[in-house]
């Protein structure tokens, strides 16, 4: 499952550093948080699908260690990424 240029597009905008600014740490938690949300609702749609349900748990655990990494560089950013994406309650 892939996303859609224009949520890309958004999401660049909206967490880089430039508009085109795809590559930072931040970035890229923010690309895999809602690609997340995408395979989550499609594994409540097909729970039989479990190619889709391994591909969801890697991409969990592609996120949490760049949320490691950035905690572990940078805590203000850490902060305010986890915040923003209303990740932890």
């Amino acid at each position: 499952m892939s996303l859609d240029t224009t949520i890309k597009a958004k999401i660049m905008k909206d967490f880089g550093i430039s508009a085109n600014d795809s590559g930072s740490v931040q970035v890229q938690i923010a690309l895999l948080t809602e690609r997340i949300k995408m395979m989550t609702e499609h594994r409540e749609r097909n729970p039989k699908d479990n190619s889709s349900k391994r591909g969801l748990l890697q991409a969990v655990a592609q996120r949490r260690n760049y949320l490691e990494y950035l905690k572990k560089h940078n805590l203000e950013q850490y902060k305010n990424i986890i915040s923003r994406l209303e990740l932890r309650k």
